[in-house]
């Protein structure tokens, strides 16, 4: 199964429409995960065009997301477990919010977002993935997707456009 995975894509206020490298990026993906800071409810309508969208709020997305996505969600995809959550706080670096979000609930793999930064790392046995943002890289060099694919592992890809 190949998840396209974005976050931070901050729709209007940083750019005007979803970019066309996540439309070529995601054309065969199975699902789309993205980890918040979506702003309008739209940009879901429209990655629901190229297969079904998991999402979670971010610190930025308004009252009518509130009403119909979750902080936080744990997927099961293939026997593993994903867990999606947008990384906002005030405790903590971003990676220590994320892990302690999801202590106890034995997940494998944590999309999350946030920073702008795209991030693909291993914590213990917890694999940490952040694919930066497509539409505002802040202090990244590049903008940034990201691509998970799940087979008898998780293999991650960052893309950088």
């Amino acid at each position: 199964m190949l998840i396209g995975v974005l976050s931070d894509t901050h729709i209007p206020n940083r750019a005007k429409s979803i970019p066309k490298e996540i439309f070529h990026g995601f054309a065969n993906v199975d699902m789309i995960i993205h980890a918040g800071d979506i702003c309008e409810e739209y940009v879901l309508d429209e990655l629901e065009l190229i297969a079904p969208v998991k999402a979670v709020l971010g610190n930025t997305d308004g009252w009518d997301l509130h009403k119909k996505i979750p902080r936080k969600q744990i997927l099961d995809v293939k026997g593993y477990k994903i867990g999606i959550i947008h990384g906002d706080g005030d405790e903590g670096s971003i990676l220590q919010r994320v892990l302690d979000a999801f202590k106890g609930d034995k997940v494998d793999c944590i999309v999350f977002g946030h920073s702008h930064r795209a991030f693909n790392s291993l914590s213990g046995d917890i694999l940490l993935f952040n694919p930066g943002s497509s539409t505002d890289k802040r202090l990244s060099k590049y903008f940034s997707y990201g691509l998970l694919q799940i087979g008898d592992t998780i293999e991650t890809k960052i893309v950088y456009f």
